[in-house]
């Protein structure tokens, strides 16, 4: 049997409703946390998981 491990919110540090498996591979996966409401950019590999940190958008001048 597959080793499997919920996804945990980076907020909060709560179990979101998604599990994910040794074999499971995410990229640009929208994790949505029920309990504090936060929505993040998460990728996953071999259990790993790291939030992409989206930059920030610059002010267009004229």
């Amino acid at each position: 049997m597959q080793n499997t491990e919920w996804l945990l919110c980076p907020t909060c540090g709560g179990k979101t409703r998604d599990r994910i498996r040794e074999d499971t591979v995410l990229i640009n996966y929208p994790l949505y946390c029920p309990k504090c409401k936060h929505e993040h950019l998460v990728e996953a590999k071999n259990l790993k998981v790291t939030v992409i940190k989206e930059p920030d958008t610059k002010v267009q001048s004229r």
